[in-house]
């Protein structure tokens, strides 16, 4: 298994005006099979709260729940990208799309899928 050393990396949505930075190591990528995940067919890494940082576009984030209400979904106003939502279970963490993430490789991560179709 590749481990990788912490740092932080910048991220987007594809017209650029929703920008951030979150520090991981990437222990593991997931995917998910709920109804949302499945079509925006995102790969995503799990970073806690205090290594999210959102650099600009607050104004052009646009919001979406569905089911419980629990979880928030993010997406930009202008572009439609999904950058990243506040997860449901553990909602101190954010679920962040690494296909936004600049320059990023996912090649060698593990990726584990996660159920959120059968969730209650």
């Amino acid at each position: 298994m590749m481990t990788m050393e912490e740092k932080t990396y910048t991220g987007s949505c594809h017209c650029g005006q929703i920008t951030f930075h979150i520090t991981t190591d990437f222990p593991e990528l997931t995917t998910c099979d709920c109804s949302i995940c499945r079509k925006k067919n995102a790969l995503m890494v799990k970073v806690h709260e205090s290594k999210f940082k959102l650099i600009s576009g607050q104004e052009q984030l646009t919001e979406y729940q569905f089911h419980t209400h629990t979880a928030h979904h993010y997406f930009c106003r202008t572009c439609g990208i999904y950058p990243f939502h506040r997860k449901r279970v553990t909602p101190d963490f954010y679920g962040i799309n690494v296909y936004c993430l600049d320059n990023f490789d996912p090649t060698g991560i593990p990726v584990r899928a996660t159920i959120g179709a059968g969730m209650d």
